[in-house]
């Protein structure tokens, strides 16, 4: 990664042994004055002095809600995070995505201890938040490993390359020796499900006085929600009971049942006295289970013999996920720091179709099949170079350069011939019910490379004015090249307010899936007020067919951002920041609509493609423009015998749509005018997240007592279908989260607390959209729709 590792590691410990030396009511003082590594090369830059917006997240406040997913943690106490449950996507929500500032999930670049992390195998395709991108499983890494996250809400693909349009999560692990915890969890949902218990802990080891290693591990068992009701015939009419299983709840709807065990190290050993050899791992595998639809017994889909009662399809997504960095780093006598650093990443995602059948074969059909699997994998070469030069100024210059050469893959392997098959009768539909398993047709191995450079300045010119200036060059072997720039600066009116801006243009390149990725899937398609299934097909972007439909090679996202703020620290103990911003995206990649009917077969069989009813696939189809603002404050005072820290923090984020790409010319000349995006995806990228989300905290230490409290008020949103007239815009949601810790002595932690402890829902869905009353909450609500959460921790620390 392209940033000085030497500063993450110094730097990380410092900080690390600061935060756990202090008393606990001076943490959050302090949090300014922590030095940061993110978006800087200068090696003591703090909170308060970056150039840019951003966040430092400690374990502890990681810890202080009942979840136990890194990326719910982290969408609860960044203000412009948000972390939806999708639910019935086909594996998204096992691995959910995360957006930043209302952008797309993978318009955010996570590091791990400042290196680039893998995206994950799974694209999203179906109508969640963040439909076509590839996002990064940050839900892979163990909490236990987390020393800090740092979260720059800002441009950044000058400093780091693609994906850093949205901002850079930064995750620094825990290292060093002679300290580690052991934590065990329990909790469960008010409704009675959703049983969750974990277990996690870290240890660190010294090699005499030349080294360490640190290690940590999670292991997490979960059992599903489910918040569907029984179907009914209208709103406040009874069951449907001739095939619908009166009364009963028979789809489902929640979160998946999981289980998941994580370990990483982190270490390093000081070679020479100018020498250190560095390296950290993770390894993790998750066993998930999806929900399908319901087929019910008389539905065409179903075979009455083999379900009498109908059935309802799971899919199994089971995650390996393996990642290794090693380097070696230094700083020579002339006072230049060097970093040369390999980084390796893969995640392997198999599918398996469970209690479900093929139509096509009959009654001997079997009911589990093996569906197919994704993987990607990601090399990286780095080559760090830096040096502060004494130029004549106020203070030196910190100057920077280096090199990255990175090599991508992505396999799409086949499922087994009957997941996918049609088979001897005549006029029924092909595979698995649910999720058809990939072809060998669909299958194949994909790479691309790419290598980058990159120079970097940042320094101050006086006492009050500081600066930053980046430029990358990147070549990329599918698509050319690209150039990326961001200016910085920063001016301290007094020692308590400074003024702050940053100007930057960036890029993210089309992922190997989004260009190469195919598959058939079930899809339940609205038609003529009657939710009707329809076998979907994904094509390449150079598959025939979807050539015939307008496809063309896909070109790298382009952005624009700016923003300006503050930074004030009026008194004692009391700092605020506010920054707005915008940022431009245009050739905005996105799944198509599902160009499916009479007229799109018709089309296609004309063209030499007779019986394929239609399909999607990925184009750079929109210009977006969003704007919006970030407000963070936090207050510590004393009150009675014990002392209270107050945190506030305010987002408000809207995206609009500025140009859509025109119909393409291919189904112009053929008749055919379908647009690429639709009314449903335009709402998904424009008011489908919260147009502002509100949060204040409270924690109270008195004597051995920790307590804890943050209200949050998740902003409206949207939900847009294919007809207009069933829109819904859902109503601003409160949440409150509770709880009350007892410290036993200087070690011993136990915590109880509850999450929505009110026990708040979002608004229910329109009839129209409930699947005839089943699906009653959008699984687009940033705040969820399972109740409440109560649990139970003990924590041993040494």
């Amino acid at each position: 990664m392209l940033c000085a590792a030497c500063a993450l590691f110094v730097s990380g410990i410092a900080t690390s042994a600061t935060a756990q030396q202090a008393p606990e009511g001076e943490k959050k003082t302090q949090a300014m004055e922590a030095v940061i590594v993110t978006g800087t090369k200068v090696q003591d830059r703090t909170v308060a002095e970056s150039l840019a917006p951003i966040d430092i997240i400690t374990p502890e406040e990681l810890q202080s809600t009942g979840t136990v997913e890194l990326a719910n943690a982290l969408a609860r106490l960044v203000p412009s995070m948000n972390f939806p449950r999708p639910a019935i996507t086909d594996g998204t929500d096992a691995v959910r995505p995360m957006q930043l500032r209302g952008l797309a999930p993978d318009q955010v670049l996570v590091l791990i201890n400042g290196k680039r992390r893998h995206v994950g195998a799974l694209i999203n395709l179906n109508g969640s938040q963040g439909r076509g991108s590839q996002p990064v499983d940050i839900n892979a890494i163990p909490v236990s490993a987390v020393e800090r996250v740092e979260v720059l809400r800002d441009g950044a693909a000058a400093q780091y390359g693609s994906d850093a349009i949205a901002g850079v999560v930064n995750i620094v692990l825990k290292s060093g020796a002679n300290h580690g915890s052991l934590q065990g969890q329990v909790g469960e949902y008010s409704a009675g499900d959703g049983a969750q218990g974990q277990l996690l802990g870290d240890m660190g080891f010294a090699f005499g006085d030349r080294g360490s290693v640190h290690l940590a591990a999670q292991a997490l068992s979960q059992d599903n929600t489910n918040r569907a009701r029984p179907y009914i015939t209208g709103p406040g009419q009874p069951t449907f009971a001739a095939d619908a299983m009166p009364g009963q709840v028979v789809n489902r709807v929640g979160d998946p049942q999981v289980d998941q065990a994580a370990f990483s190290y982190n270490g390093n050993y000081k070679l020479t006295d100018g020498i250190e050899f560095y390296s950290f791992a993770m390894a993790s595998n998750r066993d998930a289970w999806s929900n399908g639809y319901y087929r019910t017994a008389k539905n065409s889909r179903n075979i009455p013999a083999v379900y009498p009662n109908g059935f309802l399809p799971l899919i199994r997504n089971y995650s390996k996920d393996r990642s290794l960095v090693a380097g070696v780093k230094g700083r020579t006598e002339s006072g230049w720091n060097w970093d040369l650093s390999y980084d390796y990443g893969t995640n392997h995602l198999s599918f398996d179709v469970l209690h479900s059948l093929n139509r096509s074969i009959g009654v001997t059909s079997q009911h589990d099949f093996y569906a197919g699997a994704l993987e990607t994998t990601q090399n990286v070469f780095n080559a760090d170079i830096s040096r502060d030069f004494d130029v004549g100024l106020a203070y030196p210059v910190t100057f920077a350069f280096g090199g990255e050469y990175r090599d991508d893959k992505f396999n799409q392997g086949p499922g087994e011939p009957n997941s996918y098959l049609a088979g001897p009768l005549a006029g029924q539909p092909p595979g698995a019910q649910v999720f058809p398993g990939y072809k060998p047709e669909d299958s194949g191995h994909y790479d691309r490379d790419n290598y980058s450079l990159y120079v970097d300045a940042e320094g101050s010119f006086t006492d009050k004015l500081s600066y930053g200036a980046a430029a990358r060059y990147e070549h990329y072997s599918d698509f050319g090249s690209t150039t990326s720039g961001k200016l910085s600066g920063r001016y301290a009116f007094t020692d308590t307010f400074a003024l702050r801006a940053t100007a930057s243009n960036g890029f993210r390149a089309p992922s190997l899936a989004q260009q190469f990725f195919q598959s058939t899937s079930t899809n339940f398609i609205t038609v003529n007020g009657v939710n009707t299934p329809f076998d979907v097909r994904t094509f390449a972007v150079n598959n025939p067919v979807a050539i015939a439909l307008g496809a063309e090679p896909l070109k790298p996202e382009k952005s624009l951002n700016y923003s300006l703020g503050f930074v004030a620290q009026p008194i004692d103990r009391l700092s605020i920041t506010l920054d707005a911003y915008q940022i431009k995206v245009t050739d905005r990649i996105i799944l198509s609509e599902n160009l499916i009917g009479t007229a799109v077969t018709n089309f296609l069989a004309a063209r030499g493609y007779p019986g394929v009813t239609g399909g999607r696939y990925f184009t750079n189809a929109v210009d977006t423009r969003t704007r919006g603002v970030d407000l963070v404050g936090s207050y510590g005072f004393d009150i009675g015998p014990g002392e209270l820290t107050l945190t506030g923090s305010y987002n408000h984020n809207k995206t609009t749509i500025t140009s859509i790409a025109p119909n393409p010319l291919a189904l112009s000349q053929g008749g055919l005018n379908l647009l690429r995006i639709g009314h449903g995806e335009q709402g998904r990228i424009t008011c489908g997240s919260p147009k502002d989300k509100f949060a204040l905290g409270g924690d109270y230490k008195v004597s051995n007592w920790s307590f804890g409290a943050t209200a949050t008020r998740y902003g409206s949103f949207c939900s847009w279908q294919t007809n207009s007239a069933s829109d819904q815009t859902f109503s601003p949601q409160w949440t409150l989260d509770i709880s009350a810790t007892y410290h036993l002595g200087e070690r011993l932690d136990f915590t109880l607390g509850a999450d929505n402890v009110t026990n708040s829902y979002p608004d229910e869905v329109l009839y129209a959209n409930s699947t005839n009353g089943q699906y009653v909450y959008s699984t687009a609500s940033p705040a969820g729709f399972n109740g409440a959460y109560v649990y139970g921790k003990a924590t041993f620390h040494w």
